[in-house]
């Protein structure tokens, strides 16, 4: 498994890209600096802001060259909760105030620095408070919290409570004040702005450092987040020694701007607003085969047992074969195995799956060379082959990994019939699929009718293996999250077989199926606690998982399900068991017969007194 964050490991040879904007930030000597860095949504903008940061931070300082001090400001993660243009203000002083302690120098002007922040912050509270109170509006903040048990005093008098409380804001108000309201010479706001904007520089200067602000995930926010973080940008732009680095899509931060300026109908006003923040755009490359190969790859080596030393070795070579691409050289299984000898089987078993989906992953218009998608993907794909180990499936890696590029890009009525055929056929073969494999890789036309007529199923039809001739009732049983897999034998009707995917998918709301589930024959609520009880025993932490509801509302709907359920219970791993599912089954007319196998399977201390609890209460069936 790989998680969803940035690195600061280059995967993906961008540090040709990350070196040239540091370059660009060096070479500025202390002018300011303002630049862009474009790009999809999990392209890998947040990991090319962490490799300018490496670059900038590893490079040799020549003689009269400023230190960096780095500022990572992620507005995404105020929304909602601060105002991103004071958060930005109060994380900027903040590390400035800190620098000067650590350098002992420059404290007096970066203390000042903090306090003109704190003072337009309580500008802004006060301010917009009395704003909306000339509107006829409440006012907001701490005064709209105070404001408010007044109305309710007014509408339902005073008692012990609301004093209290009273007492409480007032306090909160007047810590605010004592700690916000600091100068105290008469000033205004556009004073203050100044002079925030000239101690900052002073600040700096005594210092002797260049800033570098890298601002993050800023097109995840809200259009209001968005402007408020570039207006705070805005503030401290065009100042001496720094150097301001935006990850956002550019698409997005221009729909912000134009929601700002709503009812101006000249874009040329965004374009405008736009490249006056934005100096130097540089957007992120997107990947092509050679480059998506050579990621999932170095994914694979990350999650193998080679050592920390021989997987930056091969890092740092394909790495270098990347960047002669151009001329010819690629980077596949052998090139990869020449780096490092003898790598493990299994490993190189990987470079033959990342060899195989590197060309569908590039061009299906679902994941298009995306790193996130990528990554998500072969997540997926890894839970699935631990269920097929686990369970003693047996199933070809390549084999579900192409079934799982379906279920994730094709159409899903497709999908679905390939499933209808799978379950139809004794040998469990989509024959089916035999004349159009042969087609497609000929190179001649499908001849298909919808929902099979679209370019991506010429595409995944030419990815080995092929599957017509190919048992795929295993693989499809391991993938039964999305859709479970009737055989001939379970002969569900359409009713019962449409409650099952629904328990399936939403076993959380499967109370609201009980009076559906009522009406269903003996025969099939078998088969579906069958199926429920397969999908059960992939959970790992016996709490109240959402699949035990699906399994109860069953088992209240047909009671002699309920033993089966009860046996499975029993089963479970004495260590898997947690106390909160002591309640939710103690009045089950089973429950005893499971509180008893627990105690024999040595469940922990806290299970054992919350059956202890649940039977001096009397909840427990007998």
């Amino acid at each position: 498994m790989w998680p969803d964050n940035e690195t600061e490991r280059d995967f993906l040879n961008f540090s040709g890209v990350s070196d040239t904007v540091a370059e660009i930030i060096v070479q500025a000597r202390g002018r300011p600096i303002s630049i862009g860095v474009s790009g999809a949504w999990g392209i890998g903008k947040s990991s090319m802001i962490k490799l300018i940061q490496v670059s900038l931070g590893k490079r040799p300082r020549q003689e009269g060259e400023r230190d960096f001090v780095f500022v990572e400001f992620n507005a995404w993660l105020y929304q909602g909760y601060d105002d991103a243009r004071a958060a930005l203000m109060d994380v900027i002083a903040t590390k400035l105030e800190a620098e000067a302690r650590t350098r002992e120098k420059g404290l007096d002007k970066a203390k000042a620095l903090l306090k003109r922040v704190n003072w337009l912050r309580a500008a802004k509270l006060v301010a917009g408070s009395a704003v909306a109170m000339s509107f006829g509006l409440p006012p907001t903040g701490l005064i709209g919290e105070i404001w408010g048990l007044g109305q309710r005093a007014l509408a339902s008098g005073v008692d012990g409570k609301l004093l209290d409380e009273a007492k409480g804001k007032a306090g909160e108000v007047a810590d605010a004040a004592g700690g916000l309201f600091k100068p105290k010479e008469e000033t205004s706001p556009p004073k203050e702005i100044q002079a925030l904007r000239d101690t900052f520089e002073e600040t700096l200067d005594e210092l002797g450092v260049t800033l570098v602000v890298l601002i993050d995930d800023l097109d995840r926010c809200l259009p209001e987040t968005t402007i408020s973080t570039l207006e705070a940008i805005r503030l401290f732009l065009f100042l001496k020694n720094t150097a301001f680095v935006i990850a956002a899509d550019n698409d997005m931060i221009k729909h912000a701007v134009r929601r700002h300026f709503e009812g101006v109908p000249d874009d040329l006003l965004v374009t405008n607003y736009f490249d006056k923040l934005i100096q130097v755009p540089i957007r992120v490359p997107p990947l092509g085969t050679q480059e998506v190969r050579a990621y999932m790859m170095l994914l694979f080596v990350e999650n193998s047992e080679l050592d920390a030393e021989t997987q930056e070795e091969i890092r740092v070579g394909v790495c270098a074969q990347l960047r002669q691409t151009w001329q010819g050289k690629r980077v596949d299984r052998a090139f990869v195995q020449s780096l490092h000898e003898p790598l493990p089987a299994e490993l190189v078993g990987k470079f033959d799956t990342a060899d195989r989906l590197a060309p569908l992953m590039t061009t299906a218009s679902g994941i298009s060379g995306n790193p996130r998608l990528i990554k998500r993907f072969l997540n997926a794909l890894a839970i699935r082959m631990t269920i097929s180990n686990a369970q003693g499936v047996g199933v070809d890696e390549a084999v579900l990994a192409k079934l799982l590029l379906f279920e994730r890009l094709g159409n899903p009525k497709a999908y679905a019939e390939l499933i209808a055929k799978v379950s139809a056929s004794d040998s469990g073969k989509p024959a089916f699929l035999a004349d159009w494999e042969e087609r497609a890789v000929a190179g001649r036309d499908l001849e298909a009718q919808a929902p099979w007529d679209e370019p991506f199923v010429k595409e995944w039809l030419t990815l080995p293996p092929s599957l017509a001739d190919t048992d795929l009732r295993g693989a499809l049983y391991v993938s039964r999250e999305h859709a479970p897999l009737i055989t001939p034998e379970d002969r569900l009707s359409s009713e019962a077989a449409e409650l099952l995917t629904a328990l399936l998918q939403h076993p959380d709301m499967a109370a609201t199926l009980k009076p559906r589930l009522l009406r269903v024959p003996r025969a099939e609520t078998t088969v579906m606690m069958d199926r429920l009880l397969d999908k059960a025993r992939q959970e790992q932490e016996w709490g109240v998982p959402p699949i035990l509801e699906a399994c109860l509302v069953l088992a209240e709907a047909d009671p002699p399900q309920g033993a089966r359920l009860a046996a499975f219970l029993g089963e479970r791993p004495a260590l898997q068991i947690h106390p909160n599912i002591v309640p939710k089954i103690g009045d089950q007319s089973w429950s005893q017969s499971v509180f008893e196998a627990w105690d024999r399977g040595q469940v922990s201390r806290p299970v054992k007194a919350a059956i202890k609890r649940q039977r001096e209460n009397g909840n427990v069936a007998v």
